[in-house]
Formats: C-alpha cells, sequence, structure tokens
C-alpha cells in the first residue's frame, strides 16, 4: 500500500482527477482523487517541499532540498526533465498558464525560469535572503515572489529584470497569490492579509500568528488563508477587501502550511500523517478520513537511565515501550527535575509523563532548555511566533506554572540553551540572543550571528555555547559573546547539535542522516558516521554509558561514542 511515512509538507490538485502531495519521507505521490487511491510514488533525494500540477494536468513539478526541481509526466510519473543550477533547497515551483516554462524560488536567494527540458532561461537577482514563493501573472509576462527580506518582488519575463520592489518593513512574507486582475493577496508573520492593488497597498488583520500559505480558489471566488494559530480563514473576494466567509479551527492532524482547491468544494490539506486530509467547504464538514499516524522521531532525551523519545506522532516511548499519549506533533523534549516536558504543532506545552497540559500559546512550539534562577528550577521554551515562555516548578513540586512570556526573537525560535548565567537562543533569520537568567533582560544580540538558519544550540558550560546553522559551520560563542568558526565537512544543512557534560565534545547532526563529533581539546573532527540515509533530528548526551544518541526522521535512535567512528542501533 502506497502511503508517506513523514509528514506531507505539500499538496496539490488538478480538478476532481488528482491530488499530488510531497513529503519529508522525500515522495511524492499522486492519488485518484474520486477513490483517494494511490497511483504512483516517485522519489527525490532530500525532502519534498511542494508540488504543483500544469495547467493542463498532463505534468506534475515537485521542489526539494536536494537543491532541484523535478517535472514529472501525469499519471504515469515519469520523470520528464531535473531542473537544477539551484545553491540551497526549492521551497517551490509554477508552471506558466501558457508556454512550457517553470519558476522556482530558492533558498539561495534567487527566482529561476527552466524549460520542460531542464534549460535555465532566467536567472533573477536581487532578494537578500531566502525565497519561500514565487507566482506567475495571470498574462505570464510576470513573476512575483516574496523573501524572507521581507519584500516583494514583480520580475519580466520579457526584460529578465526588476519592475518593482514592494518593501513590506522587514516583516517576512511567507506566500503570495495573484488574482485575474493582477491584485497580489500576500500573508506576512504578523497575521495580516495584504491586498496590493494598483499601487495601493492595504492591510486585513486575518489571524492571531503568521500566514503560512495563501491560496487562491479563482473559479469559486475564494481566498483561504492558514495559519499556525490552527486556524483555516476561506474569504470572499466579490467585495473590494476580501470579505470573512468562515473560520475553521483545523484538526490536530493537518499541517497548516498548505492546501489547495479540488473540485467543486473541497479543500486538500497536508497532514502530519501517511495521507492527505479534505473539507468540504459547501457544507462546512471534514471528511471522515483514515490518517494514520507517521513514526519519524524529533526528540530524545535521557532521565534516570532511561531514554525517551517523541515525533510526529505525539507518542511518548520510554525505552521502546508507548508512556503516554499527548496526541499532537512535539518537536523537543525537555527534562527538568522529576519532569519532562513537550510540545510541538498545537502550541501546547505537555507535561510528557502525563501527558497533561501544562500551558498554552499562540503559535506552534519548538525547543526548550532548564536553569536555575533564584534557586528554582525553571524551563524556557522557544517559540514560532519569537517568544520564550518561561515556567517554574510550583512550590509543593508537583508541576509547572508559568513565570513570563519574554521577548527573545522577531523571527521563530530555533533553539534555546543555558551556560552559565546566561540564556542562549538562536532564530529563523540567523540571529542570536544571550539573556540574563535572574531577571531575564538581554544581555547581547547578534542579528548577523548565522549566514542563513540557525536550527540549534547547546550550552558548554562557564558562559560558553555552540550553535549550528543551514549554513553548514559549527559555531563556538564564548562569554564575550564572540564566536569561533569551525568549518565542517557535511553538505546537508545542520540540523542539530549537542555536547558531552564537559562542553568537550559537540555532536552535529545533518538532515541527510550524517552525524559528526568534535574535540574542543584537541581541535579535531573525533567521528563521523553515517547510521541513516533520513534526517536526524535531535541529538542528547547520555552520560551514563558516555554516548550521544540521535532521533531520526526513519522513527530510530542511534548511538554515537564521541571518540570514535562507531555506530550502533
Amino acid at each position: 500500500m502506497i502511503r508517506h511515512s513523514s509528514p506531507i509538507s505539500g499538496v496539490a490538485a488538478y480538478g476532481d482527477a488528482y491530488v499530488a502531495t510531497a513529503g519529508y519521507d522525500n515522495h511524492v505521490i499522486l492519488w485518484d482523487q474520486r477513490s483517494r487511491v494511490a497511483l504512483a510514488r516517485v522519489a527525490h533525494d532530500h525532502l519534498a517541499n511542494q508540488c504543483a500540477f500544469s495547467p493542463d494536468g498532463a505534468f506534475l513539478v515537485s521542489s526539494s532540498s536536494d537543491y532541484s526541481a523535478r517535472i514529472w509526466s501525469v499519471p504515469d510519473m515519469r520523470l520528464r526533465s531535473v531542473l537544477g543550477s539551484h545553491e540551497d533547497d526549492v521551497e517551490m515551483s509554477v508552471f506558466h498558464p501558457t508556454m512550457e516554462k517553470v519558476a522556482t524560488a530558492s533558498r539561495d536567494h534567487r527566482v529561476r525560469v527552466f524549460d520542460f527540458s531542464g534549460n535555465l532561461l532566467h536567472v533573477f537577482h536581487g532578494h537578500e535572503a531566502d525565497v519561500i514563493s514565487v507566482e506567475w501573472s495571470h498574462d505570464g509576462r510576470e513573476l512575483i515572489s516574496s523573501s524572507d527580506d521581507g519584500t516583494i518582488k514583480r520580475w519580466s519575463l520579457e526584460t529578465g529584470r526588476l519592475v518593482e520592489n514592494l518593501d513590506l518593513g522587514g516583516v517576512e512574507t511567507d506566500t503570495v497569490a495573484i488574482g485575474g486582475d493582477g491584485t497580489v493577496y500576500a500573508g506576512n508573520d504578523e497575521g495580516e492579509l495584504i491586498v496590493i492593488r494598483g499601487g495601493e497597498r492595504r492591510y486585513v488583520p486575518a489571524h492571531d500568528a503568521g500566514i503560512k500559505r495563501v491560496v487562491l480558489g479563482r473559479s469559486q471566488g475564494l481566498l483561504i488563508t492558514l495559519s499556525y494559530d490552527r486556524t483555516m480563514r476561506v474569504w470572499d473576494l466579490s467585495a473590494d477587501l476580501p470579505q470573512l466567509r468562515d473560520s475553521v479551527a483545523l484538526p490536530p492532524v493537518v499541517w497548516p502550511r498548505t492546501c489547495a482547491f479540488a473540485g467543486e468544494s473541497e479543500i486538500v490539506f497536508g497532514t502530519f500523517g501517511d495521507r492527505y486530509h479534505r473539507y468540504d467547504f459547501a457544507k462546512g464538514l471534514w471528511h471522515g478520513e483514515d490518517i494514520s499516524p507517521t513514526w519519524g522521531l524529533n526528540a530524545v532525551a535521557v532521565r534516570n537511565g532511561s531514554v525517551y523519545t517523541i515525533g510526529d506522532a505525539g507518542t511518548l516511548w520510554r525505552d521502546g515501550v508507548v508512556h503516554t499519549e499527548p496526541g499532537s506533533l512535539c518537536n523537543f523534549l525537555t527534562v527538568v527535575g522529576d519532569t519532562v516536558i513537550t510540545g510541538g504543532q498545537l502550541g501546547t506545552v505537555f507535561d510528557a509523563l502525563t501527558g497533561t497540559p501544562v500551558h498554552q500559546h499562540r503559535s506552534p512550539l519548538n525547543c526548550g532548555v532548564a536553569f536555575e534562577r533564584k534557586g528554582r528550577r525553571h524551563v524556557v521554551v522557544g517559540t514560532y511566533t519569537g517568544e520564550g515562555i518561561v515556567l517554574t516548578e510550583t512550590p509543593d513540586g508537583g508541576g509547572l506554572g508559568q513565570v513570563e512570556t519574554v521577548r527573545l526573537h522577531s523571527n521563530a525560535v530555533k533553539g534555546v540553551a543555558a551556560s552559565g548565567d546566561l540564556l542562549f537562543s538562536v532564530s529563523a533569520d540567523g540571529a542570536a540572543a544571550w539573556h540574563d537568567t535572574d531577571d531575564l533582560t538581554v544581555r547581547h544580540t547578534r542579528q548577523d550571528a548565522h549566514g542563513m538558519i540557525a536550527n540549534g544550540c547547546v550550552g558548554l558550560g562557564g558562559g560558553w555555547f555552540a550553535s549550528v546553522s543551514r549554513d553548514r559551520v559549527l559555531r563556538i560563542w564564548d562569554p564575550e559573546f564572540s564566536s569561533t568558526e569551525v568549518p565542517t565537512a557535511h553538505r546537508h544543512s545542520l540540523k542539530c547539535v549537542s555536547a558531552d557534560d564537559r562542553g568537550r565534545h559537540i555532536a552535529i547532526g545533518a538532515y541527510n542522516g550524517r552525524i559528526t563529533v568534535y574535540d574542543r581539546e584537541t581541535g579535531r573532527w573525533s567521528a563521523d558516521v553515517r547510521p541513516t540515509t533520513a534526517g536526524i533530528s535531535s541529538l542528547a548526551y547520555d552520560n551514563g554509558r558516555n554516548l550521544f544518541l540521535a532521533s531520526s526522521y526513519d522513527g530510530s535512535v542511534y548511538e554515537v561514542a564521541p571518540d570514535a567512528s562507531r555506530t550502533a542501533r
């Protein structure tokens, strides 16, 4: 039976005939929409991020973190061409409305145009950060792109030049859609729907957290916005400004980063499960779907000699046995005294050992770290909206209660660590920040701390820290906020970092399953192994056995010795 084994990050539909899904298992699946039977499955060499059908439904293009987009014939899914020349992940690809051309958006800051044979026709330079989305104008004469640099740009296909630069004040915009009259609809990280028409820019408050996808249904006269506030909002476009028609709470299984109109009244969604979900907007009903969980692991931790893991299915495992069922995709595990906390896509902080909710936030949660403050154990949880949720043990020691919320970054917090009297955090915009553990005030910030998205950090003791990012460099930070850059041999983005109790050995995990260990005392790499072809999601140090534990998106945990190229399952 053809199914996804990791969450579905992209979904597309062609009328009421086909649905295509792109997954973090590297696979792209074509489905018969009427029967929901999978017809074919093809693969990329890395995460499949998005997919889109050609206007006539004869082809599908998929975008991947393997630095390529690929064109497949439909329905046999034979490879037509590989669109290469990218220097980083391809986030989105779209077909020209009338010609055999495809435009791509890449994290290498560029927009490209290819023909169906894979020949590179145009490269558009000008964005100063990752390009997240691209769309063709209705007549196909221009391209519109959005980027993490906080701009939307219009490009001329004929001249290959920039037509217009729309500066959105530095607020990131992940998604755009183009109406038939040339109106641009964009969603930003502040939850606003931006309507750009005839040189006029208007803002519509839409969500309580950032908008991750805007989808236009021209034939339906509707617009969809998806947000990490866990809602879908459906907008009527018959008036001058979009009018809210419906607000729909998303089921826990839905990943609010992708959806598509399918047929007359259906919307299909990417999920954290093995197949897509459906909603009938005419009836206001979710279909009863048989969606099974995927078992990729996102976090590993060690407590009292036991190994705990959690991941896509929201199941906490202790030494390989189910312990609790928080029931939500979770991204981290943090040991706080006798408690282990977790959280993820629902924005809920859970006591992982009991499955009990502790706190509810407005956006998903990424990471956490325990620290001492005024003689009591605390934990700070990093959020997608840039805040740190600070919790402390209750006086009776029976649980955790919220103390306050601290602004750590203006973008998603990707990692938090503690060392000495400092909290260290890194952000999706590459920034780093140091906060005092006593009063949580800012000690220092570095907006240019990393060359690309930072993905993780760890405390090394004595006010020292280490961090990794997509730029494949290990950075070691001293107590004076200066860094030493250590080049790595990795060829894929770095996902996670951990260290032993002394801060001597620093382990790094990458998206291609490779793990390396750096010895600070010798200045050499003491281990370099690749136990899996799936990504390494998290690393933890097991002091009792002097091993690093690596959780993987393949659902396994791997053991890596810090001073030898030895790995065991």
